[in-house]
């Protein structure tokens, strides 16, 4: 990714971040972290990674919401962010806290010796 490619992406990631924050006031949408974005080389295409908090299907039902309000947050983020063609917004999931809680878990196991075939069987 080019240098303007990434400031456009940090742009847009952090406008849509804060229109989600204060803007949005859906209460089917979950507690939404933005993670990244990433444009397309013309900048005609905006994917946002979302991570979620919650069971699947509320994350699933806050990226269908976000997916609804898309043309509003893209307004949004036009009267924001100034460029010549305002591009294309699509919500993704993302796992990267997911993953990261995981290796820590597997990390603290590491630390402390014990594992599955260490514990004790419940009584």
């Amino acid at each position: 990714m080019q240098y303007r490619d990434k400031r456009v992406a940090d742009a847009i990631r952090d406008t849509v971040a804060d229109i989600i924050l204060n803007k949005l006031s859906d209460p089917c949408i979950g507690f939404v972290t933005v993670t990244r974005c990433s444009v397309s080389r013309d900048l005609r295409n905006a994917t946002v990674f979302v991570s979620v908090m919650g069971a699947d299907k509320v994350r699933e039902a806050t990226v269908e919401h976000l997916d609804r309000a898309r043309s509003y947050i893209r307004r949004l983020v036009g009267q924001r962010v100034k460029l010549k063609f305002l591009p294309e917004l699509r919500f993704k999931l993302d796992d990267v806290l997911a993953h990261e809680q995981r290796v820590g878990e597997i990390l603290d196991t590491l630390r402390t010796g014990t594992g599955p075939q260490d514990e004790p069987p419940a009584a």
